[in-house]
């Protein structure tokens, strides 16, 4: 893992927690992503997931910028970050 990828993971939890906290966020992403809330740990694991994490949160604006101004990160770091995680992008490369 390169540096960005490490900063990129470490949002990407960050905003795991502000959805997992959030009475209104956690069942719309568990909704939309179709895992029970007592998959969301194994779900983690899997390639894409912390990406989606950070697309969910910048898909909605008034939700990115409630996530920045919580977590310290500026909205360009959190597309930044996207981009730096697999499946964030057409950059990475997958193994079927």
């Amino acid at each position: 893992m390169t540096k960005s990828t490490d900063s990129a993971e470490a949002i990407a939890i960050q905003a795991l927690a502000f959805i997992a906290g959030s009475e209104t966020l956690l069942p719309r992403f568990l909704q939309l992503t179709g895992i029970d809330a007592s998959e969301v740990r194994q779900a983690a694991r899997e390639p894409g997931f912390l990406a989606g994490v950070l697309q969910f949160i910048a898909a909605h604006e008034p939700t990115l910028i409630e996530f920045c101004e919580q977590s310290g990160n500026a909205p360009r770091e959190v597309m930044s970050a996207i981009g730096a995680l697999p499946l964030g992008d057409a950059t990475h490369q997958t193994s079927i």
